[in-house]
């Protein structure tokens, strides 16, 4: 596994949560919905900023059974603190909507990489996601170049 993103030390800061949704650490109680999540949402997805040029996910999708081994490993990446992937839960129905997925970034010049989308049919709260985590990546993390995605 790689080495960890962040220090053994550092404590990692409660999650941002809004009146509109919050985050988890992406665990298996989030897989069915997590799945349900992205199924609906493919071509939606794929033109996010961020994941036009990304191989997730997947065109055809994935079974549930691979979708619980993916949210699986992500877990363990977050207890390694190699990577961190939160679900973005809906404050009024409790669902997941879109992840977060906060990594190392593959260039020298970014302490990390963030990638997060949500469904199509919540993509009224993309925005407000992508502000809320950079936001939160920036005073709450050590971290001194964050890579992100942009949005128009």
């Amino acid at each position: 596994m790689a080495r960890p993103l962040v220090p053994e030390s550092f404590d990692v800061p409660a999650a941002p949560s809004t009146p509109e949704f919050r985050l988890e650490p992406l665990t298996e109680r989030h897989a069915a919905g997590d799945h349900r999540a992205w199924a609906s949402s493919i071509p939606h997805i794929q033109a996010t900023p961020g994941f036009v040029d990304w191989s997730w996910p997947p065109p055809g999708g994935m079974s549930e059974d691979d979708n619980l081994a993916s949210v699986r490993r992500h877990a363990s990446h977050y207890t390694a603190r190699v990577a961190f992937t939160y679900a973005v839960v809906e404050q009024a129905t409790d669902e997941v909507v879109g992840c977060v997925y906060v990594h190392p970034a593959a260039d020298p010049h970014h302490d990390c990489e963030v990638r997060s989308w949500v469904s199509a049919d919540h993509a009224r709260l993309d925005r407000p996601v992508y502000d809320a985590v950079l936001e939160w990546l920036r005073r709450d993390w050590p971290f001194r170049a964050v890579l992100s995605h942009p949005r128009p």
